[in-house]
């Protein structure tokens, strides 16, 4: 897949509906109603670039305090979603053993691999940081992980909701009406090309979360060392 072909037209795609009043809040965020819950492997960006992703939210935040902003031990990098967040799901009913050991034999001999956050991109929903893996050892491990689950007979759902081909980490989703859109989509357009940092992946984690992977309830299954 060309990243950058792909960034782009969400951001064309993006901007046309922001423009148009068209783009989408979620009133769920906070909500302590929201049961939703699943099982993801994420891995998270570097200290510096975390730091920078949350300068960058700082300057959002002043144009729309209203929006929901990714705290920094929030910001992370979705490899994929084993289970995506559906109500009521408990780790009771599966085993998290399983989980855990089928993971870790299908992350034997995957190396550490870099991915470069550069500009940021948007849906109709949030805004995004670009990532751009340096080689293709991502898009290997993630192909390793489905056709693993897939053929074990866990429960998943992975590609259930669309087959994740991106390295995006998300910053900010749009939980009230905007108050100066075109301000927003102007201060977005000169931080495009804006250089976040490059982060070493050397461990991914596997998490019990809800959907926007708030510290408060996640809780670390595993952690697998990349060697």
């Amino acid at each position: 897949m060309d990243l950058n072909a792909h960034y782009t037209q969400l951001w064309d795609t993006a901007r046309q509906r922001i423009e148009a009043g068209e783009y989408e809040v979620d009133p769920l965020i906070g909500a302590p109603a929201d049961t939703r819950r699943g099982l993801t492997l994420v891995a998270r960006p570097s200290t510096e670039t975390k730091e920078r992703m949350q300068a960058v939210l700082q300057e959002l935040k002043q144009l729309e305090p209203e929006q929901y902003a990714y705290p920094i031990a929030d910001l992370h990098l979705t490899l994929l979603s084993i289970i995506s967040c559906y109500p009521d799901f408990k780790l009771s009913t599966v085993s998290v053993e399983e989980y855990v050991c089928l993971t870790q034999e299908t992350f034997k001999n995957i190396h550490p691999f870099t991915v470069n956050f550069t500009g940021v991109t948007a849906s109709a929903s949030c805004v995004m940081a670009q990532g751009f893996p340096a080689d293709a050892t991502l898009e290997q491990l993630r192909n390793q992980l489905r056709r693993a689950f897939k053929s074990s007979g866990l429960q998943q759902t992975i590609d259930s909701r669309y087959t994740i081909q991106t390295a995006h980490a998300t910053l900010l989703r749009f939980r009230k009406p905007l108050r100066h859109p075109q301000k927003l989509l102007n201060t977005l357009e000169h931080l495009r090309d804006y250089f976040f940092g490059a982060s070493r992946i050397h461990e991914v984690e596997l998490v019990y979360n809800d959907w926007y992977q708030r510290q408060q309830h996640v809780q670390v299954l595993a952690k697998f060392p990349l060697t």
